[in-house]
């Protein structure tokens, strides 16, 4: 496979021919990558993942103690009311990641980074102090600013090391050790916002708000190390002109993905056959295909449309798949575990431990993969590991210990996240030239982020109507969790079938003379 690997992650995208001018064209780093001092760069890496950490623990905070918060407001009877919590989050997070990372490549990655973690602390400081209200639609409202914070802050850490380092094997490392923490992360918040809702004696001031409120402390001490930490002039020449944002673009997008992931979200809730609901999606959907027209006709598009065509357009669909899979299993897991076993919030968020160490393996074993083998060949394993988790878990008996097959399940599923992830980075880091590094990061994370939204409100969509009909019960409730399981097994099934016709496209080009014979630039280090 070593020919194929040599074109892996090349990219067809026109914009690719002038990278090597662009190369040269861009400020140099103060220091660059090759002055850098240990400390220095061990603390710019650090801030990077600490972000990712950050990110996936916000996740935690209300995923685990769902219940608990919902009892603050009254409404623990109420599953749509309380599916906002993290829903909100998610909604924020998915549609403005879109345009993030094109305010990086305009303004500076450095400042939109140190934007994004100011705005997680003051917003995650109101999300704490929404305990002391009584108001639900407040703690919604609040999630979802915060949710913007790491819209912000998410995509250009990622494109701080894409366009700090250049294409190699050490960049790869980087990307995959940034992947990395997401299980620790989401292990951390789980922990720690399950520990705070089980002893706590007054919810209002110290249970899952104190998550909150540490949230806020965690991200200002971020701010201030990243601000000392991240090298000068990680940016591009026309870094400081805004006349290159497509707005028209970003209006579009954004309110289609706004309207698009409102009414998928909604509709499990209050069912589709409310009128708002499925003329929300209609209007969402034509407001897409408008933004598609804007793209193929704008000088700088938020998104080339070209990049959802090839290889770059099979990662991003391998991507998809496998995280609207991934949110299904993780949602539906702790659901089973409240609901169906019955088990305290802190036994919930300990039984994911193991996910610590899996997740840094199954991360660091793609950047060894992503140097050998294609990139279709490691999308293979992770959506592979996608389809054998949920499966595990969706098939599992009720009163089964843990041992059987849940901590399985856990096991397998951090090598679909941890490898599909990280490899989709690399590889648009890759593709993408300096200039653009914003717009690669931005992609991935939407694909990523939208898609777990995509996945919930199917599965939750095939859940509602499975068990609408049925007497309420824990037999009722065992049935629509299956069902919804089911829907993830579909969509990890699609994410494989994309990644096998990935890697016969692959095999395909390889076989082409004209492929083979296309020189490679010498002075370009071996990508991964």
């Amino acid at each position: 496979m070593s020919e194929v690997e040599e074109k892996d992650v090349r990219s067809k995208n026109p914009s690719d021919e002038a990278n090597s001018d662009n190369e040269e064209k861009h400020i140099k780093p103060k220091p660059d990558c090759d002055e850098i001092s240990l400390f220095r760069e061990s603390m710019f890496l650090l801030c990077m993942c600490l972000q990712q950490l950050l990110t996936q623990s916000s996740v935690a905070q209300t995923t685990n103690p769902t219940s608990e918060i919902g009892a603050t407001f009254g409404v623990q009877d109420n599953p749509g009311e309380m599916s906002w919590f993290t829903s909100a989050f998610s909604f924020s997070v998915g549609t403005f990641i879109l345009i993030s990372g094109r305010l990086g490549d305009i303004y500076g990655y450095k400042k939109i980074y140190l934007l994004g973690m100011a705005w997680i602390s003051v917003f995650s400081l109101l999300c704490g102090v929404t305990g002391f209200t009584t108001s639900a639609v407040f703690l919604d409202v609040m999630r979802a600013m915060q949710g913007l914070g790491f819209a912000l802050s998410m995509p250009n850490a990622l494109a701080l090391i894409g366009h700090y380092y250049p294409n190699g094997f050490k960049k790869s490392c980087c990307m995959c050790l940034y992947g990395s923490v997401a299980p620790g992360g989401f292990v951390f918040g789980a922990l720690f916002s399950g520990l705070c809702a089980q002893f706590a004696n007054n919810m209002a001031l110290s249970g899952v708000w104190l998550s909150f409120f540490l949230m806020s402390i965690a991200a200002a001490i971020v701010f201030v190390m990243a601000y000392f930490a991240i090298p000068e002039n990680i940016e591009n020449p026309q870094g400081e002109g805004g006349h290159n944002f497509d707005i028209l673009g970003g209006v579009t997008g954004v309110a289609a993905l706004s309207l698009i992931n409102f009414a998928w979200n909604q509709g499990p809730n209050v069912g589709w056959d409310k009128p708002y609901v499925y003329v929300l999606l209609i209007v969402g959907v034509l407001l897409l295909g408008v933004f598609y027209i804007v793209e193929k006709r704008v000088k700088d598009p938020l998104l080339p449309t070209t990049v959802l065509t090839g290889e770059t357009g099979f990662v991003l669909g391998c991507v998809g798949a496998g995280y609207s899979c991934f949110g299904v299993w993780l949602y539906y897991s702790f659901r089973w575990a409240e609901f169906v076993d019955h088990e305290k919030p802190l036994l919930r968020a300990v039984q994911f431990i193991p996910a610590l160490i899996i997740g840094f393996l199954a991360a660091s074993l793609t950047a060894v993969l992503l140097r050998r083998f294609p990139s279709s060949f490691v999308m293979i394993l992770a959506m592979l590991a996608f389809f054998t988790g949920i499966t595990i878990m969706g098939t599992r008996h009720v009163g089964q210990i843990y041992w059987a097959q849940k901590f399985v399940s856990i096991l397998i599923q951090c090598f679909g996240m941890d490898m599909s992830f990280p490899a989709g980075a690399v590889i648009l880091s890759h593709t993408f030239p300096k200039a653009q590094q914003g717009i690669a990061a931005s992609l991935v994370a939407t694909f990523q982020n939208f898609s777990i939204s995509i996945g919930l409100g199917l599965a939750g969509t095939v859940e509602k109507y499975e068990t609408m009909n049925r007497p309420k019960g824990l037999d009722t409730t065992v049935h629509g969790y299956r069902v919804a399981f089911y829907m993830g097994m579909g969509l990890a099934g699609l994410g494989v079938v994309l990644s096998f016709v990935f890697f016969l496209t692959q095999v395909f080009q390889k076989k082409k003379p004209s492929e083979i014979e296309n020189p490679t630039d010498p002075t370009e280090e071996k990508l991964v």
